[in-house]
């Protein structure tokens, strides 16, 4: 298994200024990472529409640091909206994010499913479950010709959407689009709220294409309760136990909340430290 870092986790830090991308992609060198997860966002050096020569640009930042981009995430709508338009949206999102993988070299997109209903979206409609479900998987099974075209996976995530609640109900999810580029990206933080994340990995098996590393501490219902590596109740050694049982063999991305406020980039330094022991585990 490798060792990836998020630049999901760099929500306090402006792109905009192409000195500190370059400062995040040193750090995470120096701190011995092999692969690095980019965002398209409007103040990245990737947005959504970045030219080919200038996504080329930025796998060659990337690769003169000695890493690899090994996936890519973006966003444009909700796949489950009343709005057809906002469903298009999120759909042209995930081929271009696609397109944009093949480009910089990346194996694996992060995609979220779809959306019944959030909490940090209080003004959201609320979708009905089984519509979110037909029209994610609607959207999704317009986009597993150009993934495999791209040779690229689409992983889905499980985050707190109010959706796909449980590793049965995901794996089936994955099972009906029946494509072998696309998959899960497991979040083994993510999920403590609800469930166990060696659970999770041994249901899922194969299909788990990509994983998020964060910690969750299990008394808080919030944000707050994401914390560093080896803080939180993810009960690593199972965890691992798992991921060998299942064969899985790609990489473990770190993504933090910025629990570092005034030295964002000090999370790269010391989760790298707990990634290398739980490597060991």
């Amino acid at each position: 298994m490798k060792k990836g870092y998020s630049f999901i986790s760099f929500r306090d830090v402006s792109f905009s200024d192409i000195g500190n991308f370059h400062e995040c992609l040193k750090v995470c060198s120096e701190a011995g990472y092999d692969g690095v997860e980019l965002t398209i966002e409007d103040d990245s050096p990737l947005t959504m529409k970045s030219t080919d020569s200038e996504i080329l640009a930025v796998r060659k930042m990337v690769e003169d640091y000695g890493l690899k981009v090994h996936s890519v995430c973006g966003f444009g709508g909700n796949l489950a909206s009343d709005d057809a338009n906002e469903r298009k949206a999120g759909r042209d999102a995930i081929e271009r994010t696609l397109e944009t993988a093949a480009l910089i070299g990346a194996d694996g997109i992060l995609s979220i499913p779809g959306i019944v209903g959030s909490d940090f979206m209080p003004d959201a409609p609320l979708i009905p479950y089984e519509k979110a479900y037909e029209r994610s998987q609607e959207m999704l099974g317009t986009l597993t010709s150009v993934a495999e075209s791209c040779k690229v996976n689409i992983a889905i995530e499980n985050i707190w959407n109010k959706f796909l609640l449980s590793p049965i109900e995901m794996r089936r999810f994955v099972d009906e689009l029946n494509s072998d580029y696309l998959g899960v990206y497991f979040d083994v933080g993510n999920i403590i709220l609800t469930g166990y994340p060696e659970d999770w990995i041994r249901t899922l098996g194969k299909r788990i294409k990509k994983l998020h590393f964060c910690d969750f501490k299990r008394g808080s219902a919030s944000l707050a309760g994401f914390c560093d590596l080896l803080e939180g109740d993810v009960n690593f050694p199972e965890v691992m136990k798992a991921l060998k049982e299942i064969g899985y063999d790609n990489y473990l991305t770190v993504e933090m909340d910025p629990n570092y406020k005034q030295f964002p980039l000090q999370s790269i330094r010391s989760n790298a430290v707990s990634l290398d022991f739980i490597l060991t585990l």
